[in-house]
Parts: structure tokens; C-alpha cells; sequence
């Protein structure tokens, strides 16, 4: 079964594996029959679990192997097609456990069998108490140098004991892989988790402050599990968090740190699940990215047709520029480019043929032009892929706010010695300016003179230079026009910063910082996740 496909209408494929009289058999008649068999077969054909013995309901295929010399081709083609593999060992007989780490783990790599892997310790019935020793001392060495094993568990298919809950172990893995969430050698969260989870939490984030608030946290539990939470509850989150994290709660709810130290948390405990639910339902697939049909289908084009990008993309992707040019300079270095992809898998331009194809300035850094240019490539080479990373950056969401929007107010002016007008005034937010005309039914203009107070201190907040004075009626221009050409060559220099785009970039500050200990807090919190 590919990882990209949707787990929940394909097959799940387990196939068992060990030495001669181990249990492979028995353990497979047991848990499809329910019924210790009295005559077991060399080999079964492959045999199909009831779909209602897990809670998933997705069909499970048994593969029962040989392990004599001359099955081994067969056993090998076997294990290839295996989404999941039981290797199974005879809980009275350590030698074959000492097989596991000698023969069978390494020739699964030999074959290059990169699939979960369950160790199942048949017979418990038949070991000898008086030499039983903890199955997390025997098997922490193994794991720690196979980390493709999920779990170990012993059974009993004579007695009973732990039987359907090998395949649901096994079932489980393929479901919930843990390879593409968790990095099991660093013990921490694996980076494209943390940039999907990431996402996740700022789509969640509907008041933009950095945090989900109670109501948020409600709204993310009923949209991924169908469920609201009950305030108790919500308290009871937010209190773990605390506890292990502080930074992880603030005033206004649960921070960006303390959200992915939640799934960090489901991880150690052995809940996989969890994560995959919130991921699947925001559209990731296994391979940890949005899945065919949140995406736009392959476009037939001609051989003189080419795709570019809308008026209202450019107009977005000019609003993304601004808001992650945090240091104003007009062009994005290679910290503020990785910031603004880093709620995609990864930045798409680090390959080629999108890697250096834009001119940068002497620092490196990549210019308004460049960046837009760097968009219109990729969409004409893979449309496909460029819808994908816009959506990644925030295009099409719930959350998103355009860039561009017009307002209109249309009043009637009086003035001495002239005939009441009508005039419209329109004032258009561009996202990095306020454009403002007066428009009336006549070509006149009129001069007001409006006191303005504390005009240094509002520039300055601005970001801007201070207002200067001007009059035509003396003339003196007070050299207004150089100065216009010099805003012109150097636009970012003059642009204001309102509030709302102060609180945009203070927003991802906020969730950079947060970043920067996530790797401290999962592994702080993925603590013995291979000892079950």
C-alpha cells in the first residue's frame, strides 16, 4: 500500500516472519478463528481478518511465511509487498530471540524492507517463570538499534492471551506510521510535522494573538474529532502543558509551543492516532503533505499555452512579501525567506531549477521583483506545485485577509461662494499603503489647512520621516519633488506601518520564537517512546 494513498479505503497487507515453530501459524488461525487450531498447516494461504476487529474497519490481509532455505525467494518477494511485518520468536526458546538482532532485522534491511515492524514473543504459555525477565530490559537494546520497530508484545494463541492486539499493533503502524511524524534518533518531532502542525495552529488561530483561546481550542476539537470540549477539560490541557512547559500557556491560551508539545505528548504515550486524525483532517496525507484532492488537478496545456498567476495572487503574494520583510529593507534574506515557507514541507526553492534563479541584491537578499518573478516561474514550469505552496503560505484559507480593499464615503460640501457638490471620496488599503482621491462634479480644488499634532511622533511610529511643509502660494516647495523621486528609488523606505501590519509581524515573531524551543520541548517530552 503507498503511503500517499488514503488509509482508509485501501488494504492493509501483514506479513509474519520467524524461525521454524515459533507460532507463525497458530497466531494467524487464532486471531482470524477465534480458535486455537488442533491441526495447523506448514504454511496458510493468506488469510483475511474480520473488517469489524479493529475500530478502523480497514480490510487486513494475513501473509503466512516458511522459513526453510528453499522459500526464501518467495518469502523475500513476500516481505517487499508487506505494508507492515510480525516477526515472531518462541517465548521457550531464546534462542530465537536472539535470532531477531542476528538474522531477521538485518535481512529486512538487507532487502531494504522499509515497513513497520511488530516483534510478536509466541507461547508465553510454555516459558519457564522462573527464568521470565522483563520483556522492556530484553527488548530496549534491540529497538535502540532497530528503530523500525513499532512494539513488542508477547502472546499466547493456546491461552488467548494478546492475540488480535498483535495485528492491531501492526494494523496500527501502517495507520498511524510513527517514521514520518517522529525522528526517533533525535527524539523530537520531525520538521515537517512541526511545518504542518504549524499551519494547523495558525488556521486555528482566527484572532491572530499567537495563541488558541479557549473557543478556538472548541472550535479545532469539533472540527477534527466531532466533538466540544467540556471547560473542565480545556482547563485540564492547558494545566498539563503548564505544568511541563510554561511557555506553552500564556494569558490568552495555548501558544504555538505548548500546541506542539500536545502532539508530542499523544506521541510518548502512544498515541499516534491523535495526530494523524488533526493532520488527515486538514488535508495532509502520509507523506506529510496535502493530499490530490486539496489540490488543482494536472493541467492540460498545449504546446503555446502557457498559466500565470492571477492579478488577486500577486496582489497577495506582494502583501506576503511585506509582512515577512521584518527588517524593512525591501528585499528577504534567507532567514525571512524560510520563515515565509516554513508552514510548507519545505521551501520549494532550494532546488533547482528555482534555486538562484531570481537576481538577489549584495546581500543576498531577494528583492520585491525577484520574488514575484520567482512566482511566475514556478507557476509556468508546475501550476500544480505553485497552487500548492500558495496554499501552504495561506492563499485560499478561512483566515485569510485580502490585501487589497476598497471603501467609499459620498457626502455633499458646502463651501462660500460655491454651489453645493457632490463628491465621492474613495480611500484604497493596498496593504502597504492608503491611496485617497476626492472626486467632485467639477474641476475645482479647494486648499485646507488642518493642524496636525504631534506630527513627529506619529511618523515615527509610522516608520516614516516626518511630515515636511510646503507652500505653493510663496513658493517654496521645500524640495518636495526630489524627495518624491527618492521615495520612488527607494519605496519600502516610505511605506507606513499601521497597526494591523504591526500586529501581523509581531504575530510571527511570536510563533519564530516559539520554533526555536519546540525541538527542546519534544524532547523533553519523547522520553521512552520505543518501551512500550
Amino acid at each position: 500500500m503507498s503511503a500517499t494513498k488514503s488509509t482508509s479505503t485501501t488494504g492493509v497487507r501483514i506479513v509474519v516472519a520467524g524461525d521454524r515453530g515459533t507460532g507463525k501459524s497458530s497466531l494467524i488461525i487464532t486471531a482470524a478463528a477465534e480458535s486455537f487450531p488442533t491441526n495447523v498447516p506448514p504454511v496458510l494461504p493468506p488469510t483475511r481478518l474480520p473488517e469489524d476487529m479493529f475500530p478502523e474497519h480497514v480490510p487486513v490481509t494475513v501473509i503466512d511465511t516458511s522459513s526453510s532455505l528453499e522459500n526464501r525467494g518467495k518469502l523475500a518477494d513476500e516481505l517487499k509487498r508487506a505494508d507492515a511485518v510480525v516477526l515472531t520468536y518462541a517465548c521457550d526458546e531464546p534462542s530465537t530471540l536472539d535470532r531477531l538482532s542476528t538474522f531477521w532485522l538485518p535481512e529486512l534491511r538487507r532487502l531494504e524492507v522499509k515497513v513497520p515492524v511488530i516483534v510478536a514473543g509466541c507461547k508465553l504459555d510454555l516459558r519457564d517463570e522462573q527464568q521470565a525477565v522483563s520483556l522492556e530490559l530484553v527488548m530496549s537494546p534491540i529497538m535502540q538499534q532497530f528503530r523500525e520497530i513499532e512494539t513488542c508484545i508477547e502472546c499466547s494463541a493456546y491461552k488467548h492471551i494478546q492475540i488480535p492486539e498483535v495485528f492491531y499493533y501492526a494494523q496500527k503502524a501502517v495507520l498511524h506510521p510513527t517514521a514520518p511524524l517522529f525522528d526517533q534518533e533525535a527524539q523530537t518531532l520531525k520538521p515537517r510535522c512541526v511545518r504542518a502542525l504549524k499551519r494547523i495552529f495558525i488556521l486555528c488561530d482566527h484572532d491572530r494573538d499567537g495563541a488558541l483561546s479557549d473557543a478556538e481550542l472548541n472550535d479545532f476539537q469539533v472540527k477534527c474529532f466531532n466533538a466540544p470540549l467540556q471547560p473542565s477539560e480545556i482547563v485540564g490541557v492547558k494545566r498539563v502543558v503548564q505544568e511541563k512547559l510554561p511557555e506553552g500557556v500564556n494569558e490568552n491560551g495555548l501558544t504555538l509551543t505548548g500546541f506542539l508539545f500536545l502532539h508530542a505528548l499523544f506521541i510518548e504515550k502512544g498515541r499516534l492516532e491523535t495526530t494523524w486524525t488533526v493532520l488527515r483532517k486538514y488535508g495532509y496525507n502520509n507523506d506529510i503533505r496535502l493530499g490530490d484532492d486539496q489540490l488543482l488537478p494536472p493541467i492540460k496545456r498545449t504546446p503555446d499555452q502557457s498559466v500565470e498567476l492571477t492579478s488577486e495572487a500577486v496582489e497577495f503574494l506582494r502583501g506576503v512579501f511585506t509582512l515577512f520583510d521584518s527588517d524593512g529593507d525591501g528585499a528577504l534574506n534567507a532567514h525571512e525567506l524560510e520563515d515565509l515557507f516554513s508552514t510548507a514541507p519545505e521551501s520549494p526553492w532550494n532546488e533547482a531549477p528555482y534555486a538562484n534563479a531570481a537576481e538577489k541584491n549584495a546581500l543576498g537578499g531577494l528583492s520585491l521583483d525577484g520574488f514575484l518573478s520567482e512566482w511566475a516561474f514556478m507557476t509556468i514550469l508546475d501550476p500544480v506545485l505553485s497552487v500548492e505552496n500558495l496554499i501552504y503560505i495561506g492563499q485560499f484559507s478561512e483566515v485569510y485577509t485580502p490585501t487589497t480593499e476598497e471603501r467609499y464615503a459620498v457626502n455633499t460640501v458646502d463651501q462660500p461662494d460655491v454651489t453645493e457638490k457632490l463628491s465621492l471620496l474613495v480611500a484604497k488599503w493596498t496593504g502597504q499603503e492608503v491611496q485617497m482621491g476626492l472626486h467632485g462634479q467639477e474641476q475645482q480644488s479647494y486648499l485646507f489647512r488642518l493642524p496636525v499634532t504631534g506630527n513627529l511622533l506619529v511618523s515615527q511610529d509610522m516608520g516614516i520621516e516626518a511630515p515636511i511643509p510646503i507652500s505653493t502660494k510663496l513658493g517654496d516647495f521645500n524640495n518636495v519633488f526630489r524627495r518624491i523621486v527618492r521615495a520612488a528609488e527607494h519605496p519600502h523606505l516610505s511605506i507606513p506601518e499601521t497597526e494591523a501590519g504591526k500586529t501581523r509581524k509581531q504575530y510571527h515573531r511570536v510563533l519564530n520564537r516559539s520554533l526555536m524551543v519546540v525541538s527542546v520541548g519534544a524532547a523533553v517530552a519523547i522520553v521512552g517512546l520505543a518501551a512500550y
